[in-house]
């Protein structure tokens, strides 16, 4: 056997690897396509290849759903204490200062009033962006108080949960938010006030215990997970497989735990086409 040497170089040693812009593209984590953050926020955030939605924020909701310049923020700056004075790799207090800092937000919620094709509500949005959702003390009470701006205005409450569970760092007071916030929603389901309920993906732990399953409509995201405890955890409980897309929008259409599956394009129409029904 010969040797043999390569005359020329057909690759260049020295070429350099071409990097994309940072957030200029985004992945979609069901396909694989790559697509350019522009053409995500035209289509919603929403894949236009297989219709994965993905996970956006508090600020992208409200953009979505409102007339245009009728959202009204309410208790904007609320933000937590630190009653346990909790620690674990950080100090409570500097992780949600930090949070503040990075995502521009005061904690996992926003909320406020605004318009649906004309038709006024009051909505509390969650946020995964700020330490995973959780639901502490300040989620708990902006969520009572735009319950109550509901019930004095005798206008539909809407809530989109968005949330691994209620908040560690607060122990117990994360806890009560769940009595808390449900009691209010008995209070505007006694005055026969509607109320809606968004899930998107992930809907968790103590949310899903809570107000996220009591609306008067059940609504989901296609293929959000919606569940109390993890399918990993169940599986590991019950020591069998879990049926195919258990905990998933679909699986819980089929099984009767939500009463409609809708795409983000549709959401807004939909709600006004509920808010008109509910009202009369």
């Amino acid at each position: 056997m010969g040797w043999f040497t390569r005359k020329k170089e057909n690759i260049s040693r020295d070429s350099k690897k071409t990097d994309l812009p940072d957030g200029q593209w985004r992945k979609c984590e069901e396909c694989g396509e790559i697509i350019h953050t522009k053409q995500l926020e035209v289509n919603l955030w929403c894949c236009q290849k297989c219709n994965y939605h993905f996970r956006i924020g508090s600020k992208e909701y409200i953009s979505i759903l409102f007339d245009e310049g009728t959202f009204k923020e309410l208790d904007k700056k609320m933000k937590s204490g630190d009653p346990l004075h909790f620690s674990d790799t950080k100090k409570y207090k500097d992780r949600v200062a930090a949070t503040i800092k990075k995502s521009g937000l005061y904690d996992a919620l926003r909320s406020g009033t605004g318009k649906i094709h004309g038709k006024k509500v009051s909505l509390a949005c969650m946020d995964f962006g700020f330490i995973g959702g959780s639901m502490g003390s300040v989620v708990g009470e902006k969520i009572a108080r735009a319950i109550d701006v509901a019930y004095e205005e005798k206008i539909p409450m809407i809530i989109i949960s968005q949330s691994g569970g209620a908040r560690m760092m607060e122990g117990a007071y994360s806890l009560m938010q769940m009595a808390k916030t449900s009691s209010r929603l008995a209070r505007l389901a006694d005055a026969h006030i509607p109320y809606i309920s968004i899930l998107t993906d992930p809907t968790t732990g103590g949310i899903t215990a809570s107000y996220a399953m009591l609306g008067d409509v059940i609504i989901a995201e296609p293929k959000a997970l919606i569940g109390f405890a993890g399918p990993r955890v169940i599986k590991q409980t019950i020591g069998k497989d879990l049926p195919e897309g258990f905990q998933r929008s679909e699986f819980l259409l089929e099984n009767g735990f939500i009463d409609f599956i809708v795409n983000r394009k549709q959401m807004k129409d939909k709600l006004a086409q509920l808010i008109d029904y509910l009202g009369n």
